[in-house]
């Protein structure tokens, strides 16, 4: 596992957030931000997410397959090495969020499967991603599909070689896969709990995350997603105390009173949920599904109080009084929305809204698969600031 890995950071930073409801691109963009806004609408519900797992707020941006995957880890790591202490489903959380964005992209099945297979880039000494290791082949190509060498697998990106000392059953159908989430959820736990780390000393997981992938960017970027799930695991209670009075609180009781509804791409207007349109840039419809996108959430909440809103998160951004995110979201107040985009001084690239219910928290319609949920603030990347409409 200590191999430099460096390939993923430029699609990390092309496929940074979870659209949920994206206006056509405008002709203003320019082509990085554009390439950034197609990338990112199909990451987004690119995933195929069965609903199990997960809850109110425990990160709008990983699909709840993958979630319950981590949650299952955790809840079995004692078993495999008792002696571990302190690991939290954010801490894998972080490391998936870096070595495959949580399975971007792929169908994740029922009982775990990941497809199609994600594989990493030969390692044969060329160079590439930094590596001027050749790596022998150890698995026969079982895993990595080739016999010439090796290749990191999987959602955790797993070397092969790693994979037979730390690999583990997890979804109990009789083969450590890392090509399953399940499985390689638990073999990631159990290889940086090692002989029986304090996972919650900073230290300790910092030398964890170093075994991992010997790179100080490495480190420093997932701890920086560790840091950010915990925060969202700790507004995940569902519950929340709203200040608001006046129009920002009928507002808020409006979003609140749809939470449960369905996502739908496209769904939802001023007079509640609706079908929504076909389809997302990954083919997700939301022809058959009765429920709210995050622009028709908003649209729908401020309807309540006689606000007529644009359509799209992007327009949205232009109403009211804008509120730069360079101030930081301690500058907003509840019944305000809140927004992500690639720049945030720039509202083409605004890709998703939410309403801001206060202690960090929002009303929000995530992406395809989950429901209208409270999640925090921190749960999604992108913050681009907010607008006061009230």
């Amino acid at each position: 596992m200590k191999v430099k890995r460096k390939l993923g950071y430029l699609a990390v930073l092309l496929v940074v957030g979870a659209v949920c409801c994206a206006a056509p691109l405008s002709g203003t963009m320019s082509a990085l931000s554009a390439l950034a806004a197609q990338a990112a609408a199909s990451e987004a519900d690119g995933v195929v997410d069965d609903g199990t797992g997960g809850g109110e707020g425990s990160a709008a941006d990983i699909p709840t397959r993958m979630l319950a995957a981590y949650k299952n880890a955790v809840s079995r790591i004692g078993s495999q090495v008792p002696a571990c202490k302190g690991m939290r489903w954010p801490i894998l959380a972080g490391i998936a969020r870096i070595e495959s964005h949580h399975a971007q992209g792929k169908k994740i099945a029922a009982n775990g499967d990941v497809s199609p297979r994600i594989l990493g880039p030969l390692l044969d000494g060329s160079g590439v991603g930094e590596n001027t290791t050749r790596f022998k082949d150890t698995d026969n190509g079982k895993w990595d599909g080739t016999a010439s060498g090796e290749r990191a697998v999987g959602p955790f990106q797993f070397m092969p070689g790693t994979w037979n000392g730390s690999g583990r059953d997890a979804n109990g159908d009789g083969q450590n896969n890392p090509h399953n989430a399940d499985d390689a959820a638990l073999g990631a736990a159990v290889y940086l709990c090692g002989n029986g780390r304090n996972l919650g000393s900073r230290d300790q997981l910092k030398k964890a995350l170093f075994q991992y992938n010997n790179s100080q960017t490495y480190v420093r970027d997932v701890l920086g997603w560790i840091d950010t799930y915990t925060e969202a695991a700790r507004s995940s209670g569902g519950t929340v105390n709203v200040s608001a009075t006046g129009r920002a609180k009928k507002v808020i009781d409006a979003a609140l009173a749809q939470r449960g509804t369905p996502y739908s791409w496209g769904g939802g207007n001023a007079k509640g949920p609706s079908t929504g349109t076909c389809c997302s840039p990954s083919g997700k419809s939301g022809t058959t599904i009765r429920g709210f996108d995050c622009s028709g959430l908003t649209t729908f909440a401020f309807a309540q109080v006689g606000i007529r809103l644009p359509r799209t998160a992007s327009a949205q951004a232009a109403a009211g009084t804008r509120i730069p995110a360079s101030d930081g979201t301690e500058a907003l107040r509840p019944g305000d929305l809140v927004f992500y985009g690639y720049i945030p001084t720039s509202n083409a690239t605004i890709h998703h809204v939410g309403i801001y219910l206060g202690n960090g928290q929002m009303i929000n319609a995530a992406r395809p698969g989950t429901t209208v949920r409270i999640d925090a603030l921190s749960s999604m990347p992108d913050y681009a600031g907010g607008a006061r409409l009230l």
